[in-house]
């Protein structure tokens, strides 16, 4: 059953009611406090959907959480609502919003049921680029092949060749061989969602995403990538024997290389995301005294489509839906 294109604004809705709580926590230093009013407010507006969707990708053990944990029920529910996969990141960038600090998004990916990978590990390799070089970069080869293959692809010389990379200790050494080849890169401190999508676009100027990130996030970044046409490839990065076992248990490995196929399969897919703060893909949350502005992406695999929304919300009349406190309650 095909997911119908009415379900694509009930989605942004979604991510809007995320984005417009995480923002008003913006630099209030309290990163738990960004996801807790984020995911409340997410779940409680997926309520407001007739779907009867499963979480698979969600704010799993690692934060701990009440809401959208993975396997939660979401939606309203009915005897003939539509059974679907729900993948999400209320606030990819929690420490970021925390922080005043920019590229912080609110995501959603919905998928027909079956079609979302589970991943029962944290981390993985990710490599993403956009549709030029789709089909030519390879998780296998080196971090220089694959820089050699991009400038030869997109005619380029080194220098002009830019890397997106988390800012983190364990990339130390991948930092150091782009640099040694004279690259230029794009350190990012959370956000590799935004920062694989930002790949498919030239504007944004980075030619390729590379390093090791978040596994659940690579699901919510293959349906996007899949509707841009870019390229993601995946290998589990497991950190703990138990992950390890894990992974076994469910018959992946940590040596193949997952695509984004193998991640979200079918094109029976869709995909939204809105602006937290001030980021490389889309801008932050403007609030203006009685009223606020957000700024949206949304995604149907199906036909390609990719739409920006800009919304402005009169802050006199809109509520949102706290799932926490079982009522509509004040942006």
């Amino acid at each position: 059953m095909n997911l119908p294109k009415e379900l694509s604004l009930p989605l942004v809705r979604v991510t809007e009611a995320a984005a417009l709580k995480a923002a008003r926590t913006q630099g209030h230093g309290d990163k738990n406090g960004t996801d807790k009013a984020a995911t409340d407010a997410m779940r409680g507006m997926l309520d407001y959907i007739d779907i009867k969707g499963c979480v698979i990708i969600g704010e799993g053990e690692k934060d701990e959480a009440p809401m959208l944990y993975c396997g939660e029920i979401v939606g309203m529910q009915n005897s003939d609502s539509m059974e679907v996969d729900i993948a999400v990141d209320p606030v990819d960038g929690t420490t970021m919003t925390a922080n005043g600090m920019g590229n912080a998004i609110s995501v959603i990916a919905m998928g027909e049921r079956g079609s979302m990978m589970s991943i029962p590990c944290f981390y993985a390799l990710k490599l993403a680029c956009g549709p030029e070089l789709r089909g030519h970069m390879d998780l296998n080869a080196s971090l220089t092949e694959n820089i050699h293959v991009a400038a030869a692809r997109l005619d380029k010389s080194y220098a002009d060749i830019t890397v997106a990379v988390l800012n983190r200790p364990r990339h130390d050494e991948f930092i150091k061989e782009i640099r040694s080849l004279g690259c230029r890169i794009k350190l990012i401190q959370d956000g590799d969602i935004a920062a694989a999508i930002a790949t498919c676009d030239e504007e944004h100027g980075i030619d390729f995403y590379y390093g090791i990130g978040g596994a659940p996030e690579a699901v919510i970044s293959a349906v996007a990538m899949k509707a841009l046409e870019g390229d993601l490839q995946v290998k589990m990065w497991p950190t703990k024997p138990e992950e390890k076992e894990a992974l076994k248990n469910k018959g992946l490995s940590e040596k193949k290389i997952y695509t984004a196929e193998d991640l979200a399969r079918g094109d029976n897919l869709i995909f939204s995301a809105t602006g937290v703060t001030d980021g490389t893909l889309l801008r932050g949350v403007r609030f203006y005294g009685e009223k606020a502005k957000t700024h949206s992406l949304l995604m149907r695999n199906q036909t390609k489509t990719v739409r920006y929304i800009e919304a402005m919300h009169n802050l006199r009349y809109k509520t949102l839906p706290s799932k926490e406190l079982h009522r509509e309650k004040p942006v």
